[in-house]
């Protein structure tokens, strides 16, 4: 049992040397590049005396990335993934929250640090890359080293306004990754495409396959997939065979007819995640390629990803609604009703989630890791910590797992994890903004703004664009003269949904 991430890159890297792992539009590296590379970053790091510490990776979607994630763990830190297309904004909140001991960055992103209210180490990865290494110093981090140890920090939407930082271990990204190899049945052989940003959580899966499995990951560039006759000649040039994608990533190439003039040859796994995943659209997928394995996976980044997952043997037809299936191997998943009693088949309960998958908490933030990592009240005997999803599921009487909703105001949307309450907090902030109140229509994938006030659509827009990633920001805003109100003076949120717009 290996109990480090970086044993995994050591086995590939001694038996397949020249195997390439990672490839851009630009270049691909192999298993030993990768090692030696990061060897060399963690032995920068680690001369600064840093260790234990988190350090912050503002970098872009290409193959240096990677290597930069796992040469902070060769110093015997933990990262935190930070995406360099994110507002100065909202990267601050970050960094205040992280408070990390170096910030490390490429070259293409060395200006974006002038701009930050940051003044602590920094380092370009590119020069760290050249460092000698210092093998004794790294073995003596690595023999210290424990499989709880975190590995990542990767930061989600909060309702308070402030992100969330969600500490994940080596055993529990391990415990994932082993579980999901196994149910997509990923080999040496395959080629993953990648489709989500390196700082998401469903990219953890494209970055540590190939350094667990010896596959290779191939990064599909963002632009191609509004151009699906582009994206598909490029999966096939780099003959992908595997992906595992949001929900949204898969919808647009159906939704466009793409298929009427070509489908990725090569691709035999397609696993999706994010939101539901419509019954029409994977229609669509299962008809252009009839020899495919499609799994649908249900999961918060509390739980490392993803929780459970489901294989669609079945033709699906237009409105079928996908279960979200059985937990992975190291997963314990069952429902809790609101008195804290389990919940029958057939009965709603909330979604919980034990095992050592779970995250270690959250960054800096005591309060909230104590109201979502709790006691399993079912467990009166020994500790036994259980993270609250917010989800509304219902398990059949054959023991598979349905999704129905959200108990708050928490959403995914477009493949992300979206507080409403704190895009609601950014649309206030605008001058002239009197009252805003926002909403989700879950059959459109809409964010939609409701506002009372003299403020201009447009000047709300930009300026939550300074504040807020673009998946955030409403798809409409739409200006009224009053908000409906409940009689206990609250937002009515039914009248809202119904207003035809």
């Amino acid at each position: 049992m290996k109990r480090n991430v970086l044993e995994w890159l050591e086995t590939t890297a001694a038996g397949f040397p020249d195997k390439v792992v990672f490839s851009d539009q630009n270049r691909s590296i192999t298993a030993a590049f990768v090692q030696d590379c990061a060897r060399a970053i963690g032995s920068s790091i680690a001369e600064k005396g840093i260790c234990r510490k988190p350090v912050a990776v503002i970098s872009g979607r290409h193959v240096l990335t990677p290597v930069t994630y796992l040469g902070v763990v060769y110093s015997g830190c933990f990262y935190a993934p930070i995406d360099s297309s994110l507002p100065v904004a909202r990267i601050n909140l970050i960094l205040d929250t992280l408070q990390p001991a170096l910030i490390l960055t490429d070259r293409t992103n060395a200006e974006l640090l002038s701009q930050l209210a940051y003044e602590g180490e920094t380092m370009i990865a590119e020069e760290a890359m050249e460092h000698p290494v210092h093998m004794e110093q790294l073995e003596t981090i690595r023999r210290f080293a424990v499989e709880t140890d975190p590995l990542y920090v990767i930061f989600t939407s909060g309702s308070t306004g402030r992100p969330k930082g969600v500490i994940t271990s080596h055993q529990s990204l391990m415990c994932y990754i082993e579980a999901y190899t196994r149910v997509m049945e990923i080999t040496a052989e395959d080629v993953l495409g990648n489709q989500s940003p390196l700082d998401y959580i469903a990219a953890i899966r494209d970055i540590y396959l190939p350094l667990y499995r010896g596959c290779s990951m191939v990064v599909i560039p963002k632009e191609y997939f509004m151009t699906p006759a582009v994206l598909f000649d490029y999966m096939n040039a780099h003959h992908v065979t595997a992906v595992g994608w949001s929900v949204s990533a898969l919808t647009v190439p159906a939704s466009l007819g793409a298929f009427a003039h070509g489908r990725p040859e090569y691709l035999q796994k397609v696993c999706f995640s994010g939101s539901v995943m419509p019954g029409k659209c994977l229609r669509i997928w299962q008809e252009a390629l009839p020899k495919a394995r499609f799994v649908n996976q249900y999961g918060p980044t509390e739980a490392t990803a993803s929780c459970t997952y489901y294989v669609v043997e079945e033709q699906v037809t237009d409105e079928t609604v996908l279960p979200i299936g059985i937990p992975y191997e190291n997963y314990r998943v069952f429902l809790l009703k609101g008195d804290n009693t389990p919940a029958r088949p057939g009965e709603e309960g909330e979604i919980c989630v034990t095992g050592p998958i779970l995250a270690l908490g959250y960054y800096h933030d005591p309060e909230r890791t104590a109201a979502s990592f709790v006691q399993n009240p079912l467990n009166d005997c020994y500790r036994e910590l259980m993270y609250r999803t917010g989800d509304i599921g219902v398990l059949r009487e054959d023991g598979i797992l349905e999704f129905h909703g959200r108990m708050d105001r928490q959403i995914k949307h477009l493949g992300h994890r979206v507080e409403l309450d704190e895009v609601e907090r950014a649309a206030g902030l605008t001058e002239g903004v009197a009252e805003c109140c926002v909403i989700y229509r879950k059959e459109k994938e809409q964010i939609i703004l409701f506002y009372t006030g003299e403020a201009s659509k447009k000047q709300i827009a930009v300026d939550m664009r300074r504040i807020l990633p673009g998946f955030m920001i409403p798809r409409k805003i739409v200006q009224l003269e009053a908000l409906p109100k409940l009689a206990n003076g609250k937002t009515d949120m039914k009248t809202l949904q119904e207003i035809d717009i």
